[in-house]
């Protein structure tokens, strides 16, 4: 279909918008608009949603100095610095510092008894299989059962002896002098994104500095006080030494390269990350052994250290940002939706019971265009003991009567039709309202034939079809037909004459076909009085007692009519 094809690319579709004249709901916009406008540009100030971020790459080196004398059990006073206390870590960017140890002194390969355990236990030699071993042995077993002390045995292992037997480190720490000693971090950072360089020993620090700087001072300073470093982390260096434990050294690199680069400094902060309850820890603290070998009349011995201490984790971390502005059209971009929020929280108040339902209803029809499908025919009913209407399906099976309403409106007035009715019932109007109407417009107070089960009026006709089976009221009582306005606005000929000459001036109905058009005159002043203005593409339908008076009131000549078909109104 070229033609369709042609019409469909010259055409351009856009959103339906209602424009509601109200001083109320345009200050409320706008101060909404206001109120999101500034929600908008203080996160973006707060958050710097504006700049591209680069996140921080770093590196990092420690030097600990410091130099204590302890005194070992079986040893006597050693002096260590920092070769003997200090030990490399196996995790990157982090040091130990030995701050307590148990001795194991003068140890040879040999033979002795393995530590009592339960596992250990024996009374013979059967107990012990030779050359067996677990995780927690010291040794192989011989195979023997030796005396471990005057009242128990265990059995036998090939082993590092006297193998170690203390398991609680020494209280309190042997090497607690170790919180005066310090450390010295540096760290050097690159944000790659925008070859940007530093790190935390700035230009201006030089070696009288770093020789005199305190943190206490001056919060730059790259050189720390292990016993410092413990206290800003909320510990106590004597409890912690005791059995060791983690620290972790925070440095956070925030650098805004919008401003002078000179700003861009570290901030350091410290937290313990391991668990300090170590009643409610299984193995606390933290621990690892080494050992010194020396050579004794040509045999090989060595003095074990179990080595408890306090390890320091250096991370860091942090961005830089730098303005951008394509990261400033995308923020733009992504938050021209939350407007969005206003439209919303407006419909919403109009929909709610803060404002009237005629408000709401009359809204909802101009903003919103129904279009029912074809296929299912959606019948409109106004009863006149209801001040609604009613939108019901047709149904081939129940009577219309009976049928379940879809949804039920307001009754929307028709004010046209309203001012018609008002200068029909003012004085000046030369109508004898006491006179008695046509033979042919007499009301018929009894119907032709018995009520229908579906009738509540008592003047219904009965019909074969359900689509027509349908009362001028919901519940029992008077028949609209016999109400006066009825035969004024729905029979009278005149009025019904003046509306037909209202359409057509120029061409009035001829004789031949003035009863018919009447007729369907007459239904179109009961739909206008009764329905108002009725939803788009919905049928009115019209009761069975109104339709049987207007027949009767102008009847066809050869007794046929058309029965109410759903596609139009005139029937």
């Amino acid at each position: 279909m070229p033609g369709c094809r042609d019409s469909c690319l010259s055409q351009y579709e856009t959103n339906k918008l209602v424009r509601i004249q109200s001083v109320r709901f345009g200050s409320l916009k706008w101060i909404l608009k206001v109120a999101v406008l500034v929600v908008i540009c203080v996160m973006m100030v707060l958050k710097k949603e504006y700049q591209e971020f680069d996140p921080v790459v770093s590196s990092v080196t420690t030097k600990v100095k410091g130099v204590a004398q302890m005194l070992l059990p079986g040893v006597g006073d050693v002096v260590w610095d920092e070769v003997d206390y200090s030990r490399a870590s196996q995790n990157k960017n982090s040091f130990f510092v030995v701050t307590n140890v148990i001795v194991t002194k003068n140890q040879k390969q040999g033979k002795c008894p393995e530590v009592l355990r339960n596992e250990t236990t024996c009374t013979a030699n059967e107990d012990c299989e030779k050359g067996a071993s677990d995780k927690h042995s010291h040794g192989i077993n011989t195979g023997l059962c030796v005396k471990f002390d005057v009242l128990k045995k265990t059995c036998e292992v090939s082993a590092w002896c006297p193998i170690e037997t203390e398991t609680r480190a020494p209280k309190p720490a042997l090497l607690a002098a170790a919180e005066n000693f310090t450390v010295m971090v540096k760290n050097n950072i690159r944000f790659p994104a925008f070859n940007f360089i530093r790190r935390n020993i700035l230009p201006q620090m030089n070696h009288a500095y770093l020789r005199s700087c305190q943190r206490e001072n001056d919060s730059l300073c790259p050189i720390f006080r292990l016993g410092d470093m413990v206290r800003e982390a909320g510990e106590k260096f004597s409890d912690l030494a005791v059995e060791g434990g983690v620290i972790g050294m925070l440095i956070k690199w925030d650098c805004n390269l919008d401003w002078l680069t000179r700003l861009c400094l570290p901030r350091y902060s410290f937290k313990r990350l391991d668990e300090k309850e170590s009643n409610k820890t299984l193995s606390p603290g933290l621990n690892f052994r080494f050992a010194k070998y020396n050579t004794v009349s040509g045999g090989e011995e060595r003095t074990l250290y179990k080595a408890f201490g306090i390890r320091f984790d250096v991370m860091v971390f942090g961005q830089a940002g730098r303005f951008s502005f394509i990261q400033l059209i995308v923020y733009i971009g992504s938050t021209l939706s939350y407007y969005a929020l206003t439209t919303v929280f407006l419909d919403w108040l109009i929909g709610t019971s803060c404002y009237s339902s005629e408000v709401g209803h009359n809204y909802s029809q101009r903003k919103v265009e129904s279009v029912q499908d074809q296929q299912k025919c959606v019948l409109c009913v106004s009863h006149v003991d209801e001040n609604n209407i009613r939108l019901v399906r047709k149904s081939l099976k129940k009577s219309l009567q009976d049928v379940k309403p879809v949804s039920v409106l307001p009754r929307q007035e028709d004010t046209g039709h309203l001012r018609a009715v008002l200068c029909l019932l003012q004085p000046d109007v030369h109508m004898n309202h006491d006179a008695r109407p046509p033979p042919d417009q007499e009301a018929d107070p009894k119907p032709k034939a018995p009520r229908p089960a579906w009738c509540r009026c008592s003047c219904c006709a009965p019909s074969s079809l359900p689509q027509e089976e349908l009362c001028c009221r919901r519940n029992d009582g008077a028949c609209i037909t016999s109400s006066p306005l009825f035969k004024q606005l729905v029979l009278h000929r005149p009025l019904l004459e003046a509306v037909l000459l209202y359409r057509d001036p120029l061409s009035p109905p001829g004789d031949g076909g003035l009863t018919s058009a009447l007729r369907h005159c007459a239904y179109g002043q009961y739909i206008s009085w009764r329905f108002g203005l009725p939803p788009p593409d919905v049928h009115p339908a019209i009761p069975s007692c109104c339709v049987r008076r207007v027949r009767e009131s102008y009847p066809s000549p050869d007794g046929r009519y058309s029965g109410f078909t759903p596609a139009r109104t005139n029937v």
